[in-house]
């Protein structure tokens, strides 16, 4: 079978015209810096999280780190993280002088495996942080139960998983969530972060520290950093909030149909708390649609996404390097740990278009093409 060449993006952002009048009404007030809006994000997001408070930060970045700083972390702790993330994820543990601890991941979920959680838990372990890696909720009983058992913080990462539950509840309502709202996120608001949070004191330091470690204007209690988000930012991610499940609920079509219908690449699941692969209770939020090529080299991974983006599916590997290789995580000596399953799956691993942008074209395109390897 011959198909019309298509060009399909990996990530396609949608902006519709009302973003475009709430980015020119908020031009028109006057008001572009961090006022009225940012605080309208700020309610709506912990209503949609179930959170007491929500912190809007200038990305997931500084939400991640805001959330470490607040949590008290410093030189001489540990936070146990996944190293197959984006480098922001243990980079913000840096940040604060703490040290990353890696625990390794699930293969079939390709987040931290909670089994292997307890072994490395010591005196020092102040934290989990644990990744909500392509929009798939990691197993929050099993880490609720150990943060609880040791006395330990938990800070989500969800920068991918805005909408994705574990059990009945959204993912950053466990501990402390920090959210990325970057232009290619499920929701976005061009480049912001949000903190989500039903702890007073954490939200009340996150808030100083977003802001010079201001309480009130010119006052400053501690020391703090320049993170906020403007109300331009603002504008355009309450009204993608407002579109969070109509675009999640498109992503879910779209992985179903990848699901039933790719043959020659190990097509991701859906497992929820029964530990069954259930489509009907699945909280998957599919940022990324991501595939493996089991037993592959990198070489031969890269070879099978060259072949795909040139005939116009737009593929991305996130990631290719677990951070346990990364080169200044190795010259800082925070290389060290026992993470076979990470190392693997980054060599296998590629994601497809999901988005909600794409139609029944699109997708045949891509299976034809996937398929064809």
């Amino acid at each position: 079978m011959t198909l019309p060449k298509r060009m399909i993006p990996i990530s396609k952002p949608i902006l519709g015209e009302e973003e475009k009048k709430a980015v020119l009404e908020t031009m028109e007030s006057g008001m572009i810096v961090q006022g009225p809006r940012v605080a309208k994000l700020e309610e709506n997001f912990a209503k949609v999280i179930g959170t007491k408070h929500a912190i809007a930060t200038s990305s997931g970045t500084t939400a991640l780190h805001i959330a470490m700083l607040a949590h008290g972390l410093g030189p001489g702790d540990e936070v146990i993280t996944s190293p197959f993330t984006f480098i922001a994820s243990v980079n913000s543990i840096i940040y604060t002088g703490a040290t990353p601890v890696y625990c390794d991941i699930d293969p079939n979920t390709f987040n931290i495996d909670p089994a292997k959680l307890e072994a490395l838990i010591t005196p020092k372990t102040k934290a989990i942080l644990p990744v909500h890696l392509y929009g798939l909720a990691c197993d929050m009983t099993a880490i609720e139960a150990l943060a609880k058992k040791h006395g330990l913080a938990i800070i989500e990462d969800c920068a991918q998983s805005i909408g994705a539950r574990w059990g009945q509840t959204m993912t950053g309502a466990f501990g402390t969530g920090c959210f990325s709202l970057y232009a290619t996120k499920n929701v976005m608001s061009g480049e912001g972060g949000m903190i989500t949070t039903n702890d007073d004191k954490v939200a009340d330091l996150a808030k100083a520290i977003r802001g010079h470690g201001m309480r009130r204007r010119y006052y400053h209690d501690l020391l703090g950093y320049n993170f906020r988000m403007t109300d331009l930012h603002a504008a355009i991610g309450i009204v993608q909030l407002g579109r969070l499940d109509e675009f999640t609920n498109k992503r879910r079509a779209n992985a179903a149909w990848l699901n039933a219908h790719l043959t020659r690449v190990k097509t991701p699941k859906c497992f929820t708390s029964c530990g069954n692969d259930c489509a009907a209770s699945c909280s998957h939020v599919w940022h990324q649609y991501t595939v493996r090529l089991e037993g592959a080299s990198a070489d031969q991974r890269d070879r099978a996404v060259a072949r795909l983006n040139e005939v116009g599916v737009g593929c991305g590997v996130f990631y290719p390097v677990p951070a346990t290789k990364q080169q200044h995580i190795i010259d800082l000596g925070l290389h060290h740990g026992n993470v076979p399953l990470a190392e693997t799956i980054s060599n296998e691993v590629f994601s497809l278009p999901v988005h909600p942008s794409l139609n029944g074209e699109d997708l045949e395109y891509i299976a034809h093409h996937v398929n064809a390897l």
